[in-house]
This record gives C-alpha cells, structure tokens and sequence, in this order.
C-alpha cells in the first residue's frame, strides 16, 4: 500500500499517511448551497464558517432520519478495529465527523470512499431517492498530538449541543460519547 501524503484531487487538500490520527469532516451534497460555501470559504477562518454553516441544518438533512443515522452510523463501525480505529464520531443532520486511525495498509482516501460510498447506495435506496448523496470532497485534519486529540473529540462529541439538537451530548445515539463513561 502506498500512502500519497499530502495531496489533492483538485478540491481540498489531504494528508495520507499510515501513523496519522485524522479528524474528518463530510457534508450531504445538498448541506451547503454553493455561493454560501465559496463565500463561507473564503472567510479568515474559513473552515470554522463552514461547520458552523453546516450546523444551521441546510439542506434536506437527510441523517436527520434515525434509519438513516442508524444506517450511517453503522457504516462506521463495520470495518472499526479491522481497516481503522474509531476514537470518536458524530452524525449531525447533514454532516459527520470521524476521528479515525487507519491501520498501516489502508488509506484514509479508500476508508472515505467505502463510508460514502455504502452509506450513498443503501441511504437513496431507503429514502427511494437517486442522484448525489454526499458531497464530493471531504475535509481531513491530521491530529497533531494529545492536546489536539482531546480538544478535537470534545468538539465533536459536543457538536450536538451546540447546535442546539440536545442539551446532553451523552443522550445523542448517533455519537461515540454515549459510549464513554
């Protein structure tokens, strides 16, 4: 397995590599109107605009549906302890975020493609529905180290909180913090 490192596929820049922790976002296709995420984007702090654009719930919020959630969520856990390690996870009504640790001969690019691209088929399928599920590109963050780990789970795992979908992020089911003691 060859690991790209940094890299584009013409959106985004990625990071690939076998002994690096990812913090990874992806959105619906729908989550975001274009104008709103180049305008948000280009925007000093422009990724932060974009969650928060993300938590204003556009679209049709598909992962609002708890089959839908459930079907996402399980998605994630399919491969967990086999092609990767979950640390921490949460799905939002058009967006998710994965913190994740590939094992040496997977790369973050296929792992991606494989949650997008199951969740996509049995998702449209469930919603009787076709066309673009999630948006093409996703966002990944190496995890720097243990500070930036624990700052990025508890952002992730309060995501819910903020933006105002339950006032306990222990009682969000579709999240890695119910699980946590």
């Amino acid at each position: 397995m060859v690991h790209k490192g940094w890299h584009s596929r013409g959106y985004l820049p990625h990071f690939d590599s076998p002994e690096a922790i990812q913090f990874v976002t992806f959105r619906l296709a729908d989550s975001l109107p274009r104008a709103v995420a180049e305008s948000l984007a280009k925007q000093p702090d422009g990724l932060a605009a974009i969650d928060g654009g993300l938590d204003e719930g556009h679209g049709a919020c598909w992962l609002r549906d708890p089959a839908v959630a459930d079907l996402a969520q399980s998605v994630l856990l399919h491969f967990d302890g086999l092609r990767y390690r979950l640390l921490a996870w949460c799905i939002m009504p058009n967006h998710m975020h994965v913190v994740v640790e590939p094992r040496a001969n997977q790369c973050l690019g296929a792992i991606v493609h494989s949650w997008k691209s199951f969740s996509a088929n049995q998702a449209n399928r469930m919603l009787a529905r076709s066309g673009p599920f999630w948006h093409r590109d996703y966002f990944d963050r190496y995890i720097r180290d243990e500070g930036h780990l624990e700052r990025t789970v508890d952002y992730i795992e309060n995501n819910p909180v903020k933006a105002g979908l339950t006032p306990d992020a222990f009682k969000w089911q579709w999240s890695s913090r119910r699980l946590r003691p």
